[in-house]
Protein backbone atom coordinates (compact mmCIF):
# COMPACT_ATOMS: atom_id res chain seq x y z
CA UNK A 1 0.00 0.00 0.00
CA UNK A 2 1.23 3.52 -0.51
CA UNK A 3 3.15 5.77 2.04
CA UNK A 4 0.22 8.61 2.20
CA UNK A 5 -2.65 5.89 2.58
CA UNK A 6 -4.37 6.21 6.29
CA UNK A 7 -7.10 4.42 8.18
CA UNK A 8 -9.36 5.85 10.49
CA UNK A 9 -9.94 4.50 14.31
CA UNK A 10 -13.15 4.96 16.16
CA UNK A 11 -13.75 4.44 20.11
CA UNK A 12 -17.19 4.78 20.61
CA UNK A 13 -18.11 5.33 24.27
CA UNK A 14 -21.80 6.25 26.34
CA UNK A 15 -20.28 9.34 26.75
CA UNK A 16 -18.24 10.72 24.41
CA UNK A 17 -16.53 9.28 21.03
CA UNK A 18 -13.18 9.42 19.99
CA UNK A 19 -11.80 9.20 16.54
CA UNK A 20 -8.45 9.79 14.75
CA UNK A 21 -6.51 9.38 11.20
CA UNK A 22 -4.17 6.83 11.42
CA UNK A 23 -0.66 6.10 9.51
CA UNK A 24 0.75 2.64 8.83
CA UNK A 25 3.38 3.38 11.80
CA UNK A 26 0.04 3.86 13.93
CA UNK A 27 0.86 7.36 14.55
CA UNK A 28 -2.04 9.71 14.91
CA UNK A 29 -2.19 12.56 12.15
CA UNK A 30 -5.53 14.42 13.39
CA UNK A 31 -7.62 13.40 16.24
CA UNK A 32 -11.52 14.07 17.21
CA UNK A 33 -13.29 13.86 20.04
CA UNK A 34 -17.23 14.92 20.44
CA UNK A 35 -20.05 13.70 23.07
CA UNK A 36 -22.23 10.99 22.33
CA UNK A 37 -25.11 12.39 20.55
CA UNK A 38 -28.29 10.51 21.08
CA UNK A 39 -31.56 10.45 19.10
CA UNK A 40 -33.77 9.97 22.47
CA UNK A 41 -31.73 7.11 24.36
CA UNK A 42 -30.32 6.13 20.93
CA UNK A 43 -26.50 6.84 20.44
CA UNK A 44 -27.03 8.17 16.46
CA UNK A 45 -24.79 5.28 14.25
CA UNK A 46 -24.13 8.72 12.00
CA UNK A 47 -22.63 10.41 14.17
CA UNK A 48 -19.97 7.63 13.77
CA UNK A 49 -20.09 8.12 10.30
CA UNK A 50 -19.78 11.97 10.11
CA UNK A 51 -16.52 11.20 11.89
CA UNK A 52 -15.41 8.77 9.19
CA UNK A 53 -15.73 10.71 6.53
CA UNK A 54 -14.72 14.39 8.31
CA UNK A 55 -11.43 12.73 9.28
CA UNK A 56 -11.01 11.55 5.98
CA UNK A 57 -11.67 14.12 3.34
CA UNK A 58 -8.97 15.22 1.46
CA UNK A 59 -6.80 11.98 2.61
CA UNK A 60 -6.72 8.64 0.78
CA UNK A 61 -8.81 6.42 3.29
CA UNK A 62 -8.61 2.58 2.79
CA UNK A 63 -9.93 1.29 5.90
CA UNK A 64 -11.63 2.24 9.45
CA UNK A 65 -12.15 -0.20 12.52
CA UNK A 66 -14.66 0.82 15.28
CA UNK A 67 -14.52 -0.62 19.02
CA UNK A 68 -17.46 -0.45 20.55
CA UNK A 69 -18.81 -1.76 24.12
CA UNK A 70 -21.77 -4.08 24.84
CA UNK A 71 -22.25 -7.37 23.47
CA UNK A 72 -20.50 -7.56 19.93
CA UNK A 73 -20.23 -10.09 17.39
CA UNK A 74 -17.11 -9.29 15.69
CA UNK A 75 -16.97 -11.91 12.57
CA UNK A 76 -20.40 -10.02 11.71
CA UNK A 77 -19.85 -6.50 12.51
CA UNK A 78 -23.36 -7.16 14.70
CA UNK A 79 -23.92 -5.11 18.25
CA UNK A 80 -26.43 -7.53 19.22
CA UNK A 81 -26.90 -5.28 22.63
CA UNK A 82 -24.85 -2.25 24.21
CA UNK A 83 -26.94 -0.86 26.93
CA UNK A 84 -25.31 2.47 27.61
CA UNK A 85 -25.90 3.41 24.29
CA UNK A 86 -29.18 1.72 23.44
CA UNK A 87 -28.63 -0.53 20.45
CA UNK A 88 -30.33 -3.75 20.37
CA UNK A 89 -29.02 -6.20 16.85
CA UNK A 90 -27.88 -3.05 15.18
CA UNK A 91 -25.92 -4.12 11.72
CA UNK A 92 -22.88 -1.82 12.65
CA UNK A 93 -20.57 -2.67 10.13
CA UNK A 94 -22.95 -2.85 7.52
CA UNK A 95 -24.82 0.46 8.06
CA UNK A 96 -21.16 2.80 8.50
CA UNK A 97 -19.67 0.84 5.50
CA UNK A 98 -22.97 2.00 3.58
CA UNK A 99 -22.64 5.45 5.19
CA UNK A 100 -18.39 6.16 4.69
CA UNK A 101 -17.84 3.26 1.41
CA UNK A 102 -14.68 3.14 3.29
CA UNK A 103 -14.10 -0.97 4.23
CA UNK A 104 -14.53 -0.99 8.12
CA UNK A 105 -14.54 -3.89 11.20
CA UNK A 106 -16.34 -3.55 14.24
CA UNK A 107 -15.11 -5.22 17.12
CA UNK A 108 -15.79 -5.10 21.15
CA UNK A 109 -13.62 -2.65 22.94
CA UNK A 110 -12.10 -4.59 25.14
CA UNK A 111 -10.69 -6.93 22.35
CA UNK A 112 -9.83 -4.01 20.52
CA UNK A 113 -7.61 -3.24 23.20
CA UNK A 114 -6.65 -6.96 23.40
CA UNK A 115 -5.64 -6.38 20.19
CA UNK A 116 -3.25 -3.92 20.65
CA UNK A 117 -1.73 -5.10 23.68
CA UNK A 118 -0.88 -8.18 21.92
CA UNK A 119 0.28 -6.79 18.56
CA UNK A 120 2.37 -3.97 19.74
CA UNK A 121 2.19 -3.86 24.02
CA UNK A 122 2.84 -5.47 26.98
CA UNK A 123 1.59 -8.70 25.46
CA UNK A 124 3.97 -8.22 21.86
CA UNK A 125 4.41 -12.24 20.71
CA UNK A 126 2.87 -14.08 22.76
CA UNK A 127 0.08 -16.51 21.19
CA UNK A 128 -1.42 -16.94 24.32
CA UNK A 129 -2.51 -14.37 26.28
CA UNK A 130 -4.80 -12.32 28.32
CA UNK A 131 -5.97 -8.53 28.49
CA UNK A 132 -7.83 -7.44 31.57
CA UNK A 133 -8.66 -3.90 32.03
CA UNK A 134 -10.25 -3.38 35.42
CA UNK A 135 -12.15 -0.52 35.41
CA UNK A 136 -15.97 0.43 35.72
CA UNK A 137 -16.25 -2.73 34.64
CA UNK A 138 -14.15 -6.13 34.18
CA UNK A 139 -14.36 -8.00 31.00
CA UNK A 140 -11.56 -9.65 29.57
CA UNK A 141 -9.49 -10.41 26.00
CA UNK A 142 -8.63 -14.13 25.76
CA UNK A 143 -6.36 -15.21 22.78
CA UNK A 144 -5.60 -19.07 22.73
CA UNK A 145 -2.82 -20.04 19.76
CA UNK A 146 -2.71 -16.61 18.39
CA UNK A 147 -6.58 -16.20 17.36
CA UNK A 148 -8.92 -14.27 19.87
CA UNK A 149 -11.94 -16.14 21.40
CA UNK A 150 -15.41 -14.01 20.50
CA UNK A 151 -17.95 -16.35 20.52
CA UNK A 152 -20.64 -14.67 18.63
CA UNK A 153 -19.77 -11.68 21.12
CA UNK A 154 -20.11 -13.73 24.31
CA UNK A 155 -16.23 -14.60 25.35
CA UNK A 156 -14.50 -12.28 27.95
CA UNK A 157 -17.12 -11.52 30.44
CA UNK A 158 -14.82 -12.47 33.65
CA UNK A 159 -16.21 -9.81 35.39
CA UNK A 160 -19.17 -11.95 36.21
CA UNK A 161 -17.55 -15.01 37.12
CA UNK A 162 -19.01 -15.54 41.24
CA UNK A 163 -16.12 -15.56 43.50
CA UNK A 164 -17.65 -14.46 46.62
CA UNK A 165 -21.21 -16.26 46.28
CA UNK A 166 -22.81 -15.00 49.37
CA UNK A 167 -21.27 -11.76 48.65
CA UNK A 168 -23.10 -8.42 47.31
CA UNK A 169 -25.61 -8.31 44.59
CA UNK A 170 -24.29 -7.07 41.22
CA UNK A 171 -25.83 -4.93 38.59
CA UNK A 172 -26.85 -8.08 36.24
CA UNK A 173 -28.70 -9.43 38.95
CA UNK A 174 -26.20 -12.35 40.27
CA UNK A 175 -24.74 -12.32 43.90
CA UNK A 176 -20.90 -12.00 44.41
CA UNK A 177 -19.54 -11.36 40.66
CA UNK A 178 -15.85 -10.32 40.51
CA UNK A 179 -17.43 -6.51 39.60
CA UNK A 180 -18.70 -6.20 43.15
CA UNK A 181 -15.09 -6.55 44.69
CA UNK A 182 -12.99 -5.58 42.15
CA UNK A 183 -14.25 -3.03 39.67
CA UNK A 184 -13.54 0.42 40.28
CA UNK A 185 -16.53 1.91 41.63
CA UNK A 186 -16.01 -1.02 44.36
CA UNK A 187 -13.63 0.52 45.98
CA UNK A 188 -15.15 3.35 46.81
CA UNK A 189 -18.25 1.45 47.73
CA UNK A 190 -16.31 -1.04 50.17
CA UNK A 191 -14.53 1.43 52.06
CA UNK A 192 -17.99 4.15 52.93
CA UNK A 193 -19.25 0.49 54.09
CA UNK A 194 -16.26 -0.27 56.80
CA UNK A 195 -15.88 3.54 57.63
CA UNK A 196 -18.69 5.18 56.69
CA UNK A 197 -16.45 7.76 55.09
CA UNK A 198 -16.60 9.28 51.97
CA UNK A 199 -13.98 8.50 48.95
CA UNK A 200 -13.85 9.10 45.67
CA UNK A 201 -12.53 6.77 43.68
CA UNK A 202 -9.88 3.66 43.54
CA UNK A 203 -6.92 5.85 43.07
CA UNK A 204 -8.48 7.20 46.34
CA UNK A 205 -8.25 3.93 47.93
CA UNK A 206 -4.69 3.10 46.93
CA UNK A 207 -2.99 6.75 47.97
CA UNK A 208 -4.00 5.33 51.88
CA UNK A 209 -2.58 2.12 51.59
CA UNK A 210 0.29 3.30 53.33
CA UNK A 211 -1.35 4.83 56.51
CA UNK A 212 -4.90 3.21 56.83
CA UNK A 213 -5.44 -0.46 57.30
CA UNK A 214 -9.23 -0.45 55.75
CA UNK A 215 -7.59 0.94 53.02
CA UNK A 216 -5.82 -1.90 52.82
CA UNK A 217 -8.13 -4.87 53.63
CA UNK A 218 -10.27 -2.96 50.18
CA UNK A 219 -7.38 -3.14 48.30
CA UNK A 220 -7.06 -7.02 49.74
CA UNK A 221 -10.07 -7.97 49.62
CA UNK A 222 -10.44 -6.76 45.56
CA UNK A 223 -6.87 -8.59 44.73
CA UNK A 224 -8.13 -11.94 46.17
CA UNK A 225 -11.39 -11.78 44.00
CA UNK A 226 -9.07 -10.83 40.94
CA UNK A 227 -6.41 -13.73 41.38
CA UNK A 228 -9.83 -16.09 41.78
CA UNK A 229 -10.52 -15.25 38.53
CA UNK A 230 -7.42 -15.35 37.48
CA UNK A 231 -6.48 -18.90 38.50
CA UNK A 232 -9.97 -20.17 36.26
CA UNK A 233 -9.17 -17.67 33.74
CA UNK A 234 -5.09 -19.73 33.66
CA UNK A 235 -6.62 -23.35 34.09
CA UNK A 236 -9.38 -22.59 31.17
CA UNK A 237 -7.59 -21.20 28.73
CA UNK A 238 -3.52 -21.11 29.92
CA UNK A 239 -2.15 -17.55 28.94
CA UNK A 240 1.49 -17.02 28.84
CA UNK A 241 0.82 -13.40 30.10
CA UNK A 242 -1.50 -11.22 31.58
CA UNK A 243 -1.82 -7.73 30.65
CA UNK A 244 -3.58 -5.85 33.34
CA UNK A 245 -4.99 -2.58 32.66
CA UNK A 246 -7.62 0.09 32.84
CA UNK A 247 -8.23 2.80 35.75
CA UNK A 248 -7.10 0.68 38.30
CA UNK A 249 -4.41 -0.27 36.78
CA UNK A 250 -3.19 3.17 37.28
CA UNK A 251 -1.86 2.27 40.57
CA UNK A 252 1.07 0.29 39.08
CA UNK A 253 3.13 -2.30 41.42
CA UNK A 254 0.71 -1.62 43.84
CA UNK A 255 -1.82 -3.31 42.53
CA UNK A 256 0.02 -5.66 40.03
CA UNK A 257 2.55 -7.20 42.62
CA UNK A 258 0.33 -8.60 44.91
CA UNK A 259 -1.88 -9.52 42.21
CA UNK A 260 0.99 -11.29 40.82
CA UNK A 261 2.05 -12.85 43.95
CA UNK A 262 -1.52 -14.16 44.99
CA UNK A 263 -2.36 -15.66 41.49
CA UNK A 264 1.37 -17.48 40.67
CA UNK A 265 0.56 -18.83 44.55
CA UNK A 266 -2.64 -20.33 43.51
CA UNK A 267 -1.42 -21.90 40.70
CA UNK A 268 -0.18 -25.61 41.30
CA UNK A 269 -0.14 -27.83 37.47
CA UNK A 270 -0.98 -24.56 35.33
CA UNK A 271 0.87 -22.65 32.97
CA UNK A 272 2.68 -19.73 35.45
CA UNK A 273 1.53 -16.60 33.16
CA UNK A 274 3.92 -12.88 33.11
CA UNK A 275 1.41 -10.55 35.25
CA UNK A 276 2.14 -7.21 34.01
CA UNK A 277 0.59 -3.19 33.37
CA UNK A 278 -0.34 -2.53 29.90
CA UNK A 279 1.58 -0.78 28.02
CA UNK A 280 -0.93 1.33 26.05
CA UNK A 281 -2.80 2.90 28.40
CA UNK A 282 -5.67 5.07 27.34
CA UNK A 283 -4.25 4.73 23.70
CA UNK A 284 -5.16 0.89 23.44
CA UNK A 285 -8.61 1.76 22.30
CA UNK A 286 -7.40 4.07 19.29
CA UNK A 287 -4.53 1.52 18.74
CA UNK A 288 -6.34 -1.48 18.49
CA UNK A 289 -8.97 -0.06 15.89
CA UNK A 290 -6.39 1.26 14.16
CA UNK A 291 -5.51 -1.84 13.68
CA UNK A 292 -8.67 -3.35 12.46
CA UNK A 293 -8.57 -0.61 10.10
CA UNK A 294 -5.32 -2.49 9.06
CA UNK A 295 -7.19 -5.39 8.66
CA UNK A 296 -10.21 -4.35 6.70
CA UNK A 297 -8.03 -2.20 4.16
CA UNK A 298 -5.23 -5.16 3.55
CA UNK A 299 -8.60 -7.62 2.75
CA UNK A 300 -9.24 -6.00 -0.17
Amino acid sequence: MAADQHVVAVDVGGTSIKAALVDRDLRAVETLREPTRRVGEVADVGQIAELVNRLGAGHDVVGAGVAVPGVVDDELGLVRTAVNLGWHDVPLRAELESATSVPLLVRHDVRTGGLAEFTVGAGKGAADAMFLPVGTGIAAAVQVDGAMLGASGYAGEIGHLIVDPGGAVCGCGARGCLETLAAAPAFARRYAERTGRTITDAAGVAGLLATDPDARAVWRDAVDALATALQAAVTLFGPSVIVIGGGVAEAGEALIAPLREELLNRLQFQRRPDVVRAALGQDAGRVGAALLGWQAADKL
